[in-house]
C-alpha cells in the first residue's frame, strides 16, 4: 500500500462515521479523508509513530487488573479521528441536558417524598431492590437539588445512523481526561488541520468542572478549598484522578489526608496545619466514601465525611446515592422519567430494552438468548454480559439459570449494528471498525456537556468491546461545523 484509496474502504454492512459509501466522504469528513489520502504511507507511519511517541512522553497510560496483578499501559490510541457535524451534536446535546436533568429530578425524589413511585410510574420493586440507593441519603438537599454533577452517557450509533443512549453512568465516570490527551496528540500529530478553525475545541473542560465544583461551595463568599479525592496509586483511573487535580489547580488527597472534627468540618492536612475543605470530587464508590456510615472496614475513605455533607459543611461530588440512577433496568424507565418530570419526549431515543423483572419480556429473553445482548443490572466495563449471537449453548444455559434466578438484575437489548469508523490497523491499513462515544455533562448552577467526548473503538476485527480493559483502543472526536448537514 503506497496511499490510502477509500475506494477500497468497504463499509457497505455498517454506517460509517466518516464515509457515506467506498470513496464517498460524508460532508464534515471530506477534508479529513483528502488531507489523509494525500500522505504516503511513509507519511502516515511517521504519524502513528510520532503519536505513539508523544503518549510515552506524556506518561499517559490506564491500569488493567490481570490475574490479581496490576499491568500499567500506554493508552492505546489511533490517529484517525472520528467526526461528527456540529448540527447534529447540537441536538445530541440538548438531549443529554434533558436526559441528566430529568434523572437529577428522579433521584432527588427518590430521596425525599417518591412521587414518581406514588403516581405509579417507577415500580417500587426496583427501588426496592436497587443495590446503590443509600438510605443514609434520605432528605438531604445537595447544592442545586443535583445529585450527578458529573456524568458520562454512552452514545451508540445502528445502522440506520440513530444515535441511542447506551447507558449513563452516574457513579464515578472515568475516561475525560483520555478524551483531552487525545485532542493534545492528533494536535501534535494532524497540526495542519486544526488551521481552518472548523473543528471545535474541547480544552475548556478543566474550568469548567473547577467553576461547577467551586459553585457548590457552601462559603460562597470565600475562595472555595477543591480537593479530588482518589482511592490511591493501584486504582485503574488514577492517572485520570492526578490528570484532573493538576489541570483544576487542585489537591489529589487520599481519606488518610482529610479529617473531620466535632464541628462537622472537613480539614486537610497540610505542613501549615489543618486546612478547611469546601468541596470534594470524589472518586471512590459510596461503600468505600465513609466508615462510620458504610463500610466499617474501608481503609480509603474519611471517617464522618457523611456527616459533615448532611450537616452541609462539605459538599460532594457525585453526591452520595447518586447511583440509583446507575442502573441498567432504571435505564429501560429514562423516557418514562423524562415524560414525567419535564413533560417532554425524549430527545435521544434509549436502545429498546427487555426488562427480565416482567414475566412476558422474561419468557421472550429466555426463547431469544441467541439473538439478544443480555446485561446485570449493575456491572460496567463491558463484564457480565451475554452476547447472545457469539455464545455457546452452555452459555446460553448458564444465563437462563441466572435470569430465572435473579430476573429483576437483568435487562436484554437486540444486537445493534454499530457504526464504524476508519482505522489503522497492522501498519497503515485503513479498516473500519466498530466504537462508540461517551460524552461528560457537567450540573451545578449550569449545565455543560463536553464537545464530543471519548470515542471508543474495538481494534479488533468484527468485535463489538470496546473497553480498553478488553482490548479497545480510542481516537479523537472531531466535532466540525459544516454549511450542509450530512
Amino acid at each position: 500500500m503506497t496511499r490510502i484509496d477509500w475506494n477500497d474502504y468497504h463499509c457497505d454492512a455498517h454506517y460509517d462515521e466518516l464515509l457515506a459509501q467506498a470513496g464517498v466522504p460524508r460532508n464534515a469528513s471530506k477534508a479529513l479523508c483528502d488531507y489523509l489520502a494525500s500522505l504516503d504511507a511513509s507519511e502516515l507511519a511517521e504519524r502513528k509513530t510520532a503519536a505513539e511517541a508523544a503518549i510515552r512522553t506524556m506518561g499517559i497510560t490506564f491500569t488493567v487488573y490481570s490475574e490479581g496483578t496490576m499491568i500499567d499501559r500506554a493508552w492505546p490510541f489511533d490517529i484517525v479521528p472520528r467526526i461528527i457535524p456540529a448540527a447534529e451534536w447540537r441536538r445530541t446535546e440538548a438531549g443529554l441536558k434533558q436526559r441528566v436533568e430529568a434523572l437529577n429530578l428522579f433521584i432527588d425524589d427518590l430521596y425525599h417524598d417518591q412521587r414518581i413511585i406514588k403516581d405509579g410510574v417507577f415500580p417500587a420493586e426496583v427501588l426496592a431492590q436497587s443495590v446503590n440507593f443509600r438510605p443514609q441519603c434520605i432528605g438531604i438537599d445537595p447544592p442545586h437539588r443535583v445529585w450527578a454533577h458529573i456524568c458520562g452517557s454512552d452514545l451508540v450509533r445502528d445502522g440506520d445512523g440513530t444515535l441511542y443512549v447506551l447507558e449513563d453512568n452516574l457513579r464515578v465516570p472515568s475516561g475525560v481526561s483520555y478524551m483531552l490527551e487525545n485532542r493534545n496528540v492528533t494536535k501534535r500529530v494532524l497540526p495542519e488541520l486544526f488551521a481552518t478553525g472548523r473543528i471545535l475545541p474541547v480544552d475548556d473542560y478543566a474550568a469548567q468542572l473547577y467553576d461547577m465544583l467551586a459553585s457548590m461551595s457552601p462559603r460562597p463568599q470565600d475562595e472555595p478549598q477543591v480537593v479530588v479525592l482518589t482511592p490511591g496509586i493501584y486504582n485503574s483511573a488514577y492517572y485520570e484522578h492526578a490528570y484532573l487535580a493538576q489541570q483544576m489547580g487542585v489537591g489529589l488527597v487520599q481519606g488518610d489526608d482529610l479529617m473531620v472534627d466535632d464541628d462537622d468540618v472537613v480539614y486537610m492536612r497540610t505542613v501549615s496545619g489543618p486546612t478547611r475543605v469546601d468541596v470534594i470530587y470524589r472518586r471512590i464508590d459510596d461503600l468505600f466514601l465513609d466508615p462510620e456510615a458504610f463500610d466499617p472496614d474501608s481503609m480509603l475513605g474519611v471517617p464522618g465525611l457523611m456527616r459533615a455533607w448532611r450537616a452541609g459543611k462539605v459538599a460532594l461530588a457525585n453526591a452520595p446515592g447518586a447511583g440509583v440512577a446507575d442502573d441498567k433496568v432504571v435505564y429501560a424507565f429514562v423516557p418514562q422519567i423524562i415524560d414525567y418530570y419535564l413533560d417532554a419526549e425524549p430527545i435521544l431515543p434509549n436502545v429498546p430494552s427487555y426488562l427480565c423483572m416482567f414475566d412476558d419480556q422474561r419468557d421472550y429473553v429466555l426463547e431469544h438468548l441467541d439473538e439478544l445482548v443480555i446485561k446485570p443490572a449493575n456491572e460496567s466495563g463491558g463484564y457480565g454480559m451475554l452476547i447472545g449471537p457469539r455464545s455457546t449453548a452452555e452459555e446460553r444455559a448458564q444465563f437462563a439459570e441466572r435470569i430465572k434466578a435473579d430476573p429483576r438484575n437483568y435487562i436484554a437489548q437486540p444486537t445493534l449494528n454499530l457504526s464504524t469508523t476508519p482505522t489503522l490497523c497492522g501498519g497503515v491499513e485503513v479498516k473500519p471498525r466498530h466504537v462508540d462515544l461517551r460524552p461528560f455533562i457537567l450540573s451545578g448552577a449550569e449545565t455543560h456537556v463536553t464537545t464530543g467526548g471519548l470515542t471508543r473503538v474495538a481494534l479488533i476485527e468484527g468485535s463489538l468491546v470496546v473497553n480498553s480493559s478488553q482490548g479497545g483502543g480510542s481516537k479523537d472526536t472531531w466535532i466540525v461545523e459544516t454549511e450542509e448537514n450530512d
